[in-house]
Order: C-alpha cells, then sequence, then structure tokens
C-alpha cells in the first residue's frame, strides 16, 4: 500500500471545509479531487483554500479517478446511501457523513455493499474521538462505576432557517427526521457508552414552531439486551446553547458529562470530582475532533483493520434511529429490534 491516501472530497459546504483542513494536516494523505452538484461550488471550494487538485463534474469521474482512495461523503443526507454503495462497488475507502442512510432499505443495502467490497469505512459519528468520550469510555473499561444499569444521552441544538443546509436538512425526503439529522449523534453514543443493543424502544414527538415537515423534538425510552434502561432526547426548537448531555449511572457510581461519583474508586468522596477536559458542547463543525477521525480511517486503510465506527457498526445506530420514528409514527407504539 502507497503511503500517501488519495482522498476524494464529494460535497463542498461548511462540513467539507472542516473535512479538508483535518486531510491537509494528516500525515497519510493527499487530496486529489474536490467535487459537487455543482461545480461552481466545489471550484469555490478549492479557490478559498488554494487546494492543487482536480474539480470533477460528476461522481462518476470521481470513481473513475485512480488517484482515489479513499472517497469523502459530505453531501445532503439523501444522497448519502446511494454514493456510498457506487464508491464500495469501485472499490473506494469510505468517509461517509452522518446519517449514511435515511430509510431501512438504505441502511441494509449500504451495509451489505460495504461488506460484500471489503472496504474499510468510517461514518462520521465524529464525538466518538472527543477527548471527554474517550474519557467515559475508559472510565466505564476500567469498572469504574461498576456496571451500567442507566444511560441517557441527549442532543439539544435550536437549528432553524439560519443553518446552512436548511433547505434540504427540514424536509422528509432530503433530511430524513430529527433522529436521523443530529439525534444519530445522541443515539451512537448512547450505544457506544452502553456497549450493547437495543431490543425495544417507545417514542414521543412533538413539533411546537412548526419549521420542520417532521417532529422537531423526540424523546425515546429503550431496553437493552443486558436489561440496562436508556433514554435520549433531541430537540430543535428548544432556546438555549448547544448542549450535549451524557448520563451514566452504574451499580457502583455515575458519570454526569464531565463529573465522577464512585464508590468503587473514590471511597471517602464528599462531592462530584470533575474531569479536565475538552467537552462535546459545541454544534460548530470546527470543534469536532475530525482530524483524529481522519487518520484513524487512514490508519485502519494501512494497517488492514476494521473501525470500531465503520458501517456495519453505523448499522445498528441508524436501525435504532430508524426504529424510534417508527414508534413516533404509530403514536408511540414500542418496537422491538432487529427491525424485521
Amino acid at each position: 500500500m502507497k503511503k500517501q491516501l488519495g482522498v476524494a472530497i464529494h460535497g463542498a459546504g461548511s462540513v467539507a471545509r472542516a473535512h479538508v483542513a483535518s486531510w491537509q494536516r494528516s500525515p497519510y494523505a493527499t487530496i486529489v479531487s474536490v467535487s459537487s452538484q455543482r461545480r461552481e461550488s466545489a471550484q469555490r471550494l478549492v479557490d478559498e483554500i488554494a487546494l492543487n487538485c482536480t474539480v470533477h463534474t460528476s461522481f462518476d469521474d470521481v470513481l473513475k479517478d485512480e488517484r482515489v482512495d479513499i472517497v469523502d461523503l459530505t453531501g445532503p443526507n439523501h444522497v448519502h446511501a446511494e454514493q456510498g454503495i457506487a464508491a464500495a462497488a469501485a472499490g473506494r475507502h469510505l468517509l461517509i457523513e452522518k446519517p449514511m442512510a435515511i430509510s431501512v432499505a438504505e441502511n441494509r443495502a449500504l451495509r451489505d455493499a460495504v461488506a460484500l467490497s471489503g472496504v474499510k469505512s468510517v461514518v462520521s459519528f465524529v464525538l466518538r474521538w472527543n477527548p471527554l468520550f474517550q474519557n467515559l469510555k475508559s472510565l466505564l473499561a476500567a469498572q469504574t462505576i461498576g456496571d451500567l444499569i442507566y444511560v441517557e444521552v441527549d442532543y439539544w441544538h435550536g437549528i432553524g432557517p439560519w443553518y446552512s443546509g436548511w433547505d434540504w436538512a427540514h424536509t422528509r425526503k432530503t433530511g430524513g427526521s430529527t433522529m436521523l439529522l443530529g439525534g444519530c449523534h445522541a443515539i451512537d453514543a448512547l450505544r457506544w457508552f452502553a456497549g450493547d443493543e437495543v431490543v425495544q424502544v417507545t417514542a414521543f414527538s412533538n413539533n411546537t414552531k412548526g419549521l420542520y415537515e417532521y417532529d422537531a423534538n423526540v424523546v425515546a425510552i429503550m431496553k437493552f439486551r443486558n436489561d440496562a434502561i436508556g433514554k435520549s432526547s433531541t430537540l430543535f426548537d428548544c432556546q438555549m446553547p448547544y448542549s450535549f448531555n451524557i448520563d451514566l449511572v452504574g451499580t457502583d457510581g455515575t458519570l454526569r458529562d464531565n463529573r465522577l461519583w464512585s464508590k468503587r474508586l473514590l471511597p471517602n468522596q464528599t462531592d462530584w470530582a470533575t474531569l479536565p477536559t475538552i467537552m462535546p458542547d459545541s454544534g460548530d463543525v470546527n470543534h469536532h475532533p475530525f482530524d483524529a477521525e481522519v487518520n484513524h480511517l487512514a490508519e485502519c486503510i494501512l494497517e488492514n483493520r476494521e473501525s470500531h465506527c465503520n458501517v456495519a457498526d453505523s448499522f445498528h445506530t441508524h436501525e435504532l434511529c430508524l426504529a424510534i420514528d417508527q414508534s413516533i409514527a404509530r403514536g408511540g407504539q414500542p418496537i422491538s429490534l432487529p427491525l424485521a
């Protein structure tokens, strides 16, 4: 395997710019092309950052470019699965923005296409590389709070027409749903911290402002295979700063965001211990740890190993989001997983 991997950026929005900046800092890769649905938007990105690369006019041209090892998909939600399937069939490794699919059929088709092709993949649940997330996973692995009995993760982000992707994000056809647009970050975190899969979920929603074609505010309660219980909510109509809430309750202690209470580790504790770290407290894509994410994918390719955040794993995050949407559509009816 050659040392420098060729990266094709497909999509030219704000997330693409954050990805480009991280690939530019990576010792493993070189950006060889930028493409978009509109040539002028791709050319604008190339000119703004002074990239020395090709501007492709179609996705087919991207896949035919022999310099391309990795396709980085950052376009609107509804094109991710189709483009990911085509890239996998062409033998290109994948970095794919969330959500990777907006329907049950797409979710399964992308999973199967990547498995068949054998390419490496990372779905951009980028908070898995956030320092607080890394600390929490380490504490859980060390049994600092014992066995988990309750997991709660919330994504509260007042998204409205100011958002650069609003035109496609607020519709069912191209945005999907509240859980798929943003709540999937919380659902993925919930699964990752729990280290287990949900077997049943019930969800309710409302839509106080009417800005979205789907309900903007969702709460879901769930049961895991190991009998732990969980809850997740996503609020787009909230009036407050961005907030990503994490509560992990165990048999011997509790983690609340960056605060620790541990009977096992600190038997004489009189107040919460605070972990000094970088918090997941901003919705700004420039705050996200994309550097670690892109380097992780490159290392997985070069070392021929699978990512913990690949398409096969992310399939379960998306399936849970889609089950939540099904429960809402059925008036809060419990939905069993895996989906039939």
